[in-house]
């Protein structure tokens, strides 16, 4: 199956940045879309940003203009740039990977932004 390690998370006070990194091994195809998920305690899961094949991107309206996903040659490593971050930004993020109708999911790395 797909493995997907994550990296980057950590702890920083409010308007600075940090880079999360996605790397996706052991692919049986072509990668579709990498993008990045976010959960906090008690909210549900929700988008924050994914990349196609042909560097097409979608971004929550709560980090655009912030946050920037990229992904190298449509390569199976996938990076979240996040600046200006805020405490609402605070929750565990999540690697997602498409292949076909598949989703493979990373272990997720917390993000904690402090005041």
């Amino acid at each position: 199956q797909v493995q997907l390690v994550e990296s980057g998370g950590g702890l920083v006070q409010a308007g600075g940045s940090l880079t999360l990194s996605c790397v996706a091994s052991r692919s049986p195809f072509r990668i579709n879309s990498m993008g990045w998920y976010r959960q906090a305690p008690g909210k549900q899961r929700e988008l924050v940003a994914s990349i196609t094949t042909g560097d097409n991107t979608n971004y929550a309206d709560s980090v655009k203009g912030r946050f920037t996903i990229s992904r190298p040659n449509a390569k199976n490593t996938a990076y979240l740039q996040m600046n200006s971050l805020k405490p609402e930004d605070t929750a565990v993020y999540f690697c997602n990977v498409k292949i076909f109708v598949n989703n493979y999911w990373g272990q997720g790395t917390q993000v904690t932004v402090s005041s």
